[in-house]
Parts: structure tokens; C-alpha cells; sequence
């Protein structure tokens, strides 16, 4: 079945919300990500809401992602979780103009695409073990989050190499 939401077990009845659990996997709804992996499960939760005007949809989505660290390469794996909210109407509505919505066939929403997107949108430029990840050493290659290696790390600006030469004399 997948992950799909049938608008007519929401109901009908204008301001009637009606609960969703779905779990699925990377592998299922083709979550490919340059940043990490998804392991394991995909939760998803939220509430349909018949608005009048259309279905709204809101919620939660759980995963575990995997992932090496851009500074110090370390692997690691953390909890994360993304909130969404979309509104969607049928096919066929007279407000099609309407780019802030989106649009489904039938009597049933497929999340499949907006998990992933919402999962994707999410990914952050860089992966960090942490926000203040110290990296590695240029010169040793020694982790510095586990302590100072001792190393001269000072790197001169090259623009200033003429100034520096003069400091010598």
C-alpha cells in the first residue's frame, strides 16, 4: 500500500482531523543522500485536516542517519527529525493557480514524495559531529577534539609575506 492517506477515511466533514503512522525505509521511498545514509526505520506521523478549501497535512518523521564527519572524520550515528506541514487539493479544483499547494488524483495522497523531499531539504551542507568539532591536525593528522597534539599550526598569509620577511631583519 505504501504511504498513502485516503481523504474519504478523513472525512468529508469540513475541520475533521484524522491521525497517520506509516514506517518505511531509505530503500523504499528512494532516499539517496551525498550527506550520509538513512539505517533502519522511517517513521512518520501526523494529522489530515479537511480545511474546506483543502487537506492539510502535518507532521513528524523520525530516522537514524549515518554519517562521517567533515571535520574530523569520524563516523557517526544520530537521531534526527523533520517537521512538515503541505496542503494539498484534488485535480480539478478551480484554485490550480495556487503554487503553494499540491495537487493529487483520486481519493488518496501519496506521502511518499514528500517524506523524501522533506528528508532532502533538510540535509545540511556540511556534517558535523558536532558544532564545535576541533577537526584534525593539518600537520599530524591527530584528532584535536581528543586534545592538542602540540603541533605548529600557524599558517601565514601569503599576502603578508613581504611583511613578514621584513619583521626577520
Amino acid at each position: 500500500m505504501g504511504m498513502k492517506v485516503s481523504i474519504t477515511e478523513s472525512g468529508a466533514e469540513l475541520g475533521r482531523s484524522l491521525a497517520f503512522v506509516f514506517t518505511t525505509t531509505a530503500e523504499k521511498i528512494d532516499l539517496v543522500s551525498d550527506s550520509g545514509c538513512f539505517d533502519g526505520a522511517i517513521a512518520v506521523e501526523g494529522t489530515i485536516l479537511n480545511t474546506g478549501r483543502s487537506f492539510r497535512l502535518e507532521g513528524l518523521i523520525r530516522c537514524t542517519k549515518s554519517f562521517t564527519c567533515d571535520r574530523c572524520l569520524g563516523h557517526f550515528v544520530a537521531p534526527r527529525s523533520y517537521y512538515f506541514a503541505e496542503d494539498f487539493q484534488q485535480n480539478g479544483t478551480d484554485d490550480e493557480a495556487n503554487s503553494a499547494v499540491n495537487f493529487f488524483d483520486g481519493d488518496v495522497i501519496d506521502l511518499t514524495a514528500l517524506v523524501r523531499d522533506t528528508i532532502l531539504a533538510a540535509q545540511p551542507l556540511r556534517n558535523l559531529c558536532r558544532p564545535d568539532c576541533r577537526g584534525l591536525c593539518p600537520k599530524c593528522g591527530a584528532d584535536l577534539n581528543q586534545g592538542d597534539c602540540g603541533c605548529d599550526r600557524f599558517v601565514a598569509d601569503p599576502r603578508l609575506a613581504a611583511l613578514q620577511g621584513l619583521l626577520k631583519k
